[in-house]
């Protein structure tokens, strides 16, 4: 298999004028970019980073990362980027676990950086102006950039690390996900064919790339000699501008970006037309919304997408109106089984829809190998060459996977095990409602009770009235009974992680703005 590196040249070499790359002002050819990312190369080389050192990237979605991760592919280095939001602690955690050889950062996280300790004592690279004096006296990304260079020479084999992500850790210290070039090259190569991209697409790149489906655009782009442009933060208007103004004929975003695009759109207008085909990721995406964004773009292919850091990709649904909910089928390079959720081994498979946990085989083309010095984690998750995703879900008579949960989100209420998604989106179908979360909280008499965390389209309207009206909602869907919230919390908001994965956990903790501006609230009951 190639590695990245010759994967980037296959475009240059096929469409050398084709625009690559737009930022901003800033809008380069596969040509004018090849050359850009050689002066990279030979600049990271010439700071003494050999094959296999690991490069810290704690930078937002600018020209700049995309460069640097092209280089790291040439030069057989680790891109190993951060959430650019990082706290000093993160920094300090995970420069260390890696053992990185040099930081870049720009000025929205250069106070973080500073207060790192474990960063001093290595080359810190300003990517832009900084408020403060450099670091450490090494060169700005600039100089780097600048430094002269011959023609631009893979140096990596598919066997090389291309990559590694750390895992949100929303429940002790993140976990290192390396992931070699053939790995990264067929989660690519599967994307594309999933997508049914053409050649010359071009996509926002909004999501993260820190995160695996920020990763996935840029490279997806590059097998199709397509358009990335950069979008450092997701500003609900600013994109609807982007997509027509640079004719984006692909999105694909996690399900809490497209709400924010919709609703921007319903108040202020935007040409969505040049947008063919969607996708998303990273979490469920509720009827109501899946309704609303088939109506607004009309897309010829709308793929409801399911994967992680680790096996890039577990299933895919390439027409997500089919079937809401589903999660499809195994992607094309992927084997997928749900095991009982008592199960010890991955052998131990349930019943057509039965609940359970989803494990995917680990020799896919796109599944990693291991955790990077977590032998504890290993041990949790991967199991006699399967990996346990700690996700919960079934597979119904046509053999369509629905996702329901996290095991650990998973609500035991009187001895029945209940799954939030399902009734997300029953909830969300209600025309009142703008976003929807549902948890466990502790109950004396049923172990948890189940409880509706609802930001509402009308914070104005009467709260008691919307809550006899959601639970009339609720009582007249097909939802059992002993699934229907017992309660309803009215938020200001849903609390998410930065790429808009909902933390039930912060729910659960009292962790969230009720109406009226005050802290954790009250539930409105529902009749029993």
């Amino acid at each position: 298999m190639l590695d990245l590196g010759r994967t980037f040249l296959q475009s240059v070499e096929r469409s050398p004028q084709a625009l690559a790359i737009v930022d901003g002002d800033l809008r380069r050819t596969y040509a004018q970019w090849r050359d850009e990312i050689a002066g990279l190369v030979a600049g990271l080389q010439g700071m003494g980073l050999a094959r296999g050192d690991h490069v810290l990237a704690v930078l937002q979605n600018r020209y700049e990362m995309a460069t640097l991760h092209w280089a790291c592919q040439f030069a057989g280095l680790i891109m190993t980027p951060l959430n650019w939001r990082a706290k000093p602690e993160e920094v300090d955690y995970c420069a260390a676990d890696a053992q990185v050889r040099v930081v870049f950062f720009e000025a929205v996280n250069e106070e973080a950086v500073r207060a790192s300790k474990a960063v001093q004592t290595v080359p810190c690279v300003a990517v832009g102006a900084l408020a403060g004096a450099p670091i450490g006296g090494a060169p700005t990304f600039a100089q780097l950039l600048a430094t002269p260079a011959g023609a631009l020479q893979p140096q990596a084999s598919a066997d090389d690390y291309s990559l590694m992500l750390y895992t949100s850790g929303t429940t002790g210290k993140p976990k290192g996900v390396p992931r070699r070039h053939r790995h990264e090259r067929a989660a690519a190569l599967g994307h594309v064919a999933q997508n049914l991209y053409r050649r010359g697409e071009r996509t926002l790149g909004v999501m993260p790339l820190y995160h695996t489906m920020g990763v996935r655009s840029l490279l997806a782009m590059a097998l199709v000699d397509g358009l990335f442009v950069c979008m450092p933060k997701f500003d609900a208007a600013q994109t609807l501008a982007i997509i027509e103004a640079e004719g984006i004929t692909c999105l694909y975003l996690v399900p809490t970006l497209y709400h924010d695009m919709l609703s921007c759109q319903e108040r202020q207008g935007g040409d969505l037309s040049s947008v063919t085909k969607l996708g998303f990721a990273g979490a469920p995406m509720h009827d109501a919304l899946l309704q609303r964004l088939n109506t607004a773009v009309g897309p010829e292919l709308f793929v409801n997408h399911y994967g992680s850091s680790e096996v890039y990709t577990f299933s895919i649904d390439q027409d997500a109106m089919r079937k809401p909910g589903s999660a499809g089928r195994a992607g094309i390079n992927t084997r997928l089984r749900v095991i009982r959720l008592d199960a010890q081994t991955p052998d131990e498979v349930a019943a057509v829809n039965e609940e359970g946990q989803i494990v995917a085989d680990l020799s896919g083309d796109e599944a990693f190998e291991h955790y990077w010095n977590r032998a504890d984690a290993d041990a949790k998750s991967l199991r006699q060459g399967w990996y346990c995703t700690g996700d919960t879900g079934y597979f119904d008579e046509d053999g369509d996977l629905f996702v329901t949960g996290r095991v650990d989100d998973m609500i035991i209420s009187g001895g029945e095990n209940i799954s939030p998604v399902d009734i997300e989106s029953v909830v969300s179908l209600h025309p009142g409602v703008d976003e929807v979360a549902v948890a466990g909280l502790r109950d004396e008499r049923w172990g948890q009770r189940v409880v509706a965390f609802v930001k509402r389209k009308d914070a104005e309207a009467d709260a008691a009235a919307e809550a006899a009206a959601l639970d009339a909602h609720c009582r007249q869907s097909d939802l059992p009974n002993f699934k229907r919230p017992r309660e309803y919390v009215f938020v200001t908001e849903i609390p998410k992680s930065p790429v808009g994965k909902v933390l039930r956990r912060k729910l659960v903790a009292g962790e969230y703005e009720a109406e009226g501006g005050q802290g954790a609230a009250p539930a409105a009951p529902a009749k029993s």
